[in-house]
């Protein structure tokens, strides 16, 4: 008896661990997405509507429609380099955002990444990215 109720709390500790483990990776998982420019990774973090704003120039978008107007930016501005200067998985229990500068071959930018949580797993709801 012992033994087995030992067996059952070491499998709920490990479904935890690997659980949390899981949800953490999800921004960085989008952080390395916009540094090869792979907005296909980028789209399966996407939320229903995804507020996109490039250069003051705001709107929402379906997560097609975003997924569209994403790979049409990063055709126009390749990646050069992607380097976070800011980011928090602790912004809230439910928000975690990246801060960086994006390197592109048309010019710099600051670049702001949000996630959610919708249905207990992180979603992208906005991305915004500012010229310098």
């Amino acid at each position: 008896m012992k033994q087995l109720l030992k067996k059952i709390v070491i499998t709920i500790l490990c479904s935890v661990f690997v659980a949390t483990s899981a949800q953490a990776d999800e921004l960085e998982d989008v952080v390395n997405y916009v540094r090869t420019g792979n907005v296909t990774g980028m789209g399966k973090y996407f939320d229903k509507v995804v507020a996109i704003t490039i250069n003051n120039n705001q709107a929402s978008y379906s997560d097609a429609q975003a997924e569209i107007i994403l790979k049409d930016f990063f055709n126009k501005n390749a990646v050069k380099d992607f380097k976070v200067i800011q980011s928090s998985a602790n912004a809230g229990p439910k928000t975690k955002y990246a801060i960086g500068n994006l390197i592109t071959s048309n010019g710099n930018y600051q670049l702001y990444v949000v996630m959610k949580v919708l249905d207990n797993k992180f979603i992208l709801r906005e991305i915004r990215f500012e010229k310098k």
